[in-house]
């Protein structure tokens, strides 16, 4: 909403037996850029306020908003939750931050979230919990908004959303664990998508008994709901595991045996293999291994041990699933030997986060091919060489009137 000029401001501060105060908004107030305000009282912007926030705005106890919270579209906007004590962020209308900041060292979950607030370019989870599952509360990053900071001292214990196509991380967790997902969009921007991190059983409700044959054991403990509230595409979705709530059979090895991702299919009422890709994550992240798989539908998804699937026949397409691309000749690219035959294919590759480094329609042998660097279409450098480990790939390509497709993992080596 742009605004260029303030017709009027009116802010009431009530005093009740002189302890405690409110800082009332009934009209129109604007933070100009490069000022600021501050309420140590409880902020109400009643039915009628107008709020704009185009400078920083320090919240030091509740907030409550039944009007009209937001910010000029060009400004850089500021709202800092930084109180000492418990704050409640309520009312009856969805308040719009420009950037927004939680800090509160004043309890493990000092942030009481029981309304929906809006992101539109970055929140930063510097100290402290936001509570929203208690409450029914919502989170909502815009298009393109983002976060930072996020960790088992602060993120968002309650529901997600995200809006547009921007590949990313769900700042979820329950139970003072972070347990975020990654999310890769599609090519749509009204795509919405909510997600919820839940460290309990799903099995009163979705029995575990209740499986595929492939499917050997379910992680009972914890699980992440999923909802696709408007689009049509299917995302790839990565899964983190913990080993402070993920049961320690899942970090097991065994020949016999793989990571997957399972999700509970309604039409079948039963736990279904979406398959995935394991890789292991750096040194002094919060959890130790990402599967990641396209899933097939949306709903309730968990962590599985499935039998280790047998190689598929070598058939017409040889997949050579590791390159490295160090200029010696071998091994340069990423080989799909066949794939000439079906031009009518595409080839995605998305790094352990779920994020696309490469699209590719009509890949070949000769020039249309994976050489190690991104041709993603969102935040990797496409001049970048991509750094060494594990990829995931999908393949799809026309056999006469078959739509087939492929997926797994490409290992990356190093171009030194």
């Amino acid at each position: 909403m742009m605004r260029m000029y303030l017709k009027y401001s009116v802010i009431i501060l009530f005093f009740i037996n002189k302890v405690s105060a409110q800082t009332v908004n009934v009209g129109e107030l604007s933070v100009a850029p490069n000022t600021q305000l501050a309420t140590v009282f409880d902020f109400d912007n009643k039915l009628s306020g107008d709020f704009l926030n185009d400078g920083n705005f320090y919240v030091y106890s509740n907030f409550k908003n039944d009007g009209l919270v937001t910010f000029t579209d060009t400004s850089d906007g500021k709202t800092f939750f930084i109180g000492q004590k418990v704050q409640s962020i309520e009312g009856l209308e969805t308040a719009h931050f420009q950037n927004i900041e939680f800090n509160n060292l004043s309890d493990v979950t000092p942030f009481l979230l029981k309304t929906s607030i809006m992101v539109n370019k970055m929140s930063a989870f510097k100290n402290g919990i936001v509570d929203g599952a208690s409450f029914n509360g919502k989170m909502i990053f815009d298009q393109n908004a983002f976060h930072s900071d996020a960790s088992n001292l602060s993120f968002v214990d309650g529901q997600v959303e995200n809006i547009g196509n921007l590949n990313f991380e769900f700042p979820v967790g329950d139970n003072f664990y972070f347990r975020p997902t990654y999310h890769d969009k599609a090519s749509n921007i009204s795509n919405v998508y909510t997600t919820q991190y839940f460290f309990q059983s799903a099995g009163s409700t979705h029995p575990y008994t209740s499986r595929e044959e492939s499917i050997l054991s379910i992680d009972e403990v914890e699980y992440w709901n999923l909802i696709q509230n408007q689009g049509s595409e299917k995302i790839i979705l990565s899964l983190t595991l913990d080993k402070n709530t993920t049961p320690a059979s899942f970090f097991v090895e065994d020949p016999t045996k793989e990571l997957a991702i399972t999700r509970w299919d309604e039409s079948t009422s039963k736990w279904i293999n979406e398959k995935g890709v394991t890789t292991d994550l750096l040194t002094g992240a919060t959890y130790s291994k990402l599967i990641t798989t396209q899933v097939s539908g949306y709903g309730l998804f968990t962590i599985a041990m499935v039998k280790k699937a047998n190689p598929e026949p070598p058939g017409d397409l040889i997949i050579h699933n590791a390159i490295s691309p160090n200029g010696d000749g071998v091994n340069d690219t990423f080989l799909i030997k066949g794939i000439t035959k079906y031009p009518d294919n595409k080839v995605e590759i998305y790094n352990r986060w779920g994020i696309k480094v490469f699209d590719a329609n009509s890949y070949n042998e000769s020039d249309i091919m994976f050489r190690g660097f991104s041709d993603g279409r969102t935040t990797v450098n496409r001049d970048a060489g991509l750094p060494a480990g594990t990829y995931f790939y999908i393949l799809r390509y026309k056999k006469g009137d078959e739509t087939i497709s492929k997926s797994g993992y490409l290992y990356l080596g190093s171009d030194k």
